[in-house]
């Protein structure tokens, strides 16, 4: 396909928290980002098409024009659970009527935006969380990114459960409370009934919800501080695991990258950078090698 057949490209980023959607014209010229719901492959073809679309169409809101046909788009979408061969099948196959689909996994995208196509490794840290390296000869491998609950090390999810069970000893008084364990129960309703009733209805998305609590109440409680120390420890060993010569720039991204920075183990401060762009700006750029190329 050759790019006169697109009058916008679009770069999408979708996690199991919400969406990202970054659009261009055919020149490149950044015309509006916009965000919906989450469209991690978790929640299905449906749903993340449903929120993709929502992005799409508050982005071109934004600028005025009035949404095209999908004929004239090209997409490319960085997705979490792309991994899942099923997932990624059914939602290739549910594609709405863009002219262009290009699908990739939300690491993989978020790498191209963080070195903006070139070597390096990214750590990224949001629901879920997972590390990726990209070597000099263009060959890449992954850490971690297996899923919550087994995995997902450092991410919001996995806050969010070690919260829970920190909220569990207290009430059954095999620790005692505090005031970040009081606030995750007034978060989940209030008191023992209430915190079964959210657990029965708990995700992964709705135990990344109660990451914020754990960053909040860390700089003065031992127990959140605890959380945030061991998620910095995990950070440190997928670290080692992208880059075990300690050679390549590491890019810690996603939404909790910067709250975590300044608890992540000193020796591994001087390796870590921040991204140069986003995973909806690397979805982009995986639109642009699929369908841009001379």
């Amino acid at each position: 396909m050759q790019s006169t057949q697109f009058q916008y490209l679009i770069g999408v980023d979708g996690g199991g928290t919400g969406t990202r959607v970054l659009l261009v014209d055919q020149n490149g010229r950044e015309l509006a980002r916009a965000s919906a719901g989450p469209s991690g492959l978790m929640h299905g073809a449906a749903a993340a098409w449903k929120a993709i679309l929502s992005a799409i169409e508050q982005a071109f809101k934004e600028t005025g024009i009035v949404f095209p046909d999908l004929n004239k788009i090209a997409i490319g979408c960085g997705l979490a659970g792309v991994n899942n061969k099923q997932w990624a099948a059914e939602f290739v196959a549910a594609n709405p009527g863009f002219a262009g689909l290009v699908v990739e996994t939300d690491a993989g995208t978020t790498l191209l935006g963080a070195h903006q196509g070139q070597a390096g490794a990214i750590i990224a840290l949001g629901t879920g969380s997972v590390g990726e390296v990209m070597e000099l000869d263009g060959s890449r491998r992954e850490v971690g990114g297996w899923g919550f609950p087994s995995s997902d090390e450092a991410s919001g999810a996995w806050m969010g459960l070690r919260a829970i069970n920190h909220v569990q000893h207290v009430l059954d008084g095999r620790s005692e409370s505090d005031v970040f364990a009081e606030a995750v129960i007034d978060y989940c309703g209030g008191g023992k009934d209430a915190v079964f009733a959210w657990l029965g209805g708990a995700t992964q998305t709705k135990f990344a919800q109660l990451a914020p609590l754990v960053i909040d109440y860390a700089p003065s409680n031992s127990k959140a501080r605890a959380i945030l120390l061991e998620a910095g420890k995990e950070v440190e060993k997928m670290a080692d695991a992208l880059d075990p010569h300690g050679t390549m720039p590491i890019a810690l991204c996603g939404g909790l990258a910067d709250a975590i920075w300044s608890y992540l183990p000193e020796k591994l401060l001087p390796r870590v950078t921040k991204p140069k762009g986003d995973s909806a700006a690397g979805a982009l750029i995986l639109v642009k090698n699929q369908f841009m190329k001379p």
